[in-house]
């Protein structure tokens, strides 16, 4: 039976929903990131145009996107509004999480583990059930946007637009365009993506491997979605609710994605004092938060050091006995 485990620590909570020793589906939340559903007090600051887009601020200076407006409140007066997309992080930092007006009172959202309704696990722990079922890979498909599958595989770009999924390989292509689809559709799931998709599929000789590429997307990707059909040159596009970042979202702010995961893997080592060597990058972010050491410091009852070493991919820290 598939089971969400989600376990707290390094600045954000990880969660994976294993089915028979596989993720199938995940999740990264990062501390500090107002949450989907959350009612916060903010601020008018522009009523926008023609009663659509406007801006409120909060306390702390995060400013959201009102796309239906604030009927009635004029700027510079107080509201409530309710976040309806969290923050993306990515290569258009300056886009805003969005919101509506809320006419009811102030309300935080549980943490994650409470909303799936499962325990939240904490470090330090024996074992890494979620390494065991794959994390590790999934953290590298985030980061590389490359998905290997047999006979094939995708790989996956974020534009500021939609992601991108293209598939190639060596299958025949009316089997590949629906092995293709298949892939695409788990991944899509595996790493939360939402919002436009667009699936470059082989071309295909005929409506019926079209079709049966149409039906694998169907089958692999749950409810909510929209897709078109796939078209003659097999291109399907299909559409997500957007509400949070996505594994690939997060993997685009490279450095601190591949800090976080250093950080996990280094937390499963044997107890005692630790050098986390990688990337100068990679490195810098870890220095730039304390935290994170001390909670990886306690959780293995020993020391933390950091050595940057110029000669490793962003992805290839390790840690090594102190």
């Amino acid at each position: 039976m598939p089971e969400w485990l989600v376990e707290h620590g390094f600045g954000e909570t990880r969660a994976a929903l294993v089915d028979n020793g596989e993720i199938v589906e995940a999740r990264i939340e990062l501390s500090g990131v107002l949450r989907e559903g959350s009612i916060i007090a903010a601020r008018l600051v522009s009523s926008g145009i023609d009663g659509r887009n406007a801006v409120a601020r909060d306390d702390h200076g995060a400013e959201y996107l009102l796309p239906k407006g604030a009927p009635g409140v004029t700027e510079g007066k107080s509201l409530h509004i309710q976040i309806t997309r969290e923050h993306i992080p990515g290569p258009e930092n300056w886009k805003r999480a969005r919101a509506r007006v809320a006419d009811c009172a102030l309300h935080p959202v549980p943490r994650l583990a409470q909303r799936l309704g499962v325990a939240e696990r904490v470090v330090p722990r024996p074992i890494d059930d979620l390494a065991d079922a794959g994390w590790n890979d999934l953290i590298e498909q985030a980061s590389s946007g490359l998905v290997r599958f047999a006979g094939g595989e995708l790989r996956i770009c974020a534009t500021p637009a939609m992601i991108v999924i293209d598939v190639d390989g060596t299958l025949a292509r009316d089997e590949l365009a629906v092995r293709g689809a298949e892939e695409a559709a788990k991944s899509i799931r595996r790493l939360d993506i939402g919002g436009s998709i667009a699936i470059d599929l082989p071309t295909t000789e005929g409506k019926v491997a079209r079709q049966a590429a149409a039906e694998a997307i169907d089958r692999h990707l749950p409810l909510p979605f929209e897709r078109t059909a796939v078209n003659g040159f097999g291109l399907v596009q299909i559409i997500r609710p957007r509400r949070r970042a996505s594994l690939i979202d997060l993997a685009q702010e490279r450095a601190g994605f591949e800090a976080r995961a250093l950080l996990w893997r280094a937390a499963f080592e044997p107890p005692g004092a630790k050098r986390l060597v990688a990337n100068p990058a990679v490195t810098a972010a870890l220095g730039f938060h304390p935290a994170w050491l001390d909670f990886l410091a306690r959780a293995v009852g020993g020391t933390v050091e950091l050595r940057a070493d110029p000669s490793l991919p962003m992805s290839g820290g390790y840690a090594e006995n102190g």
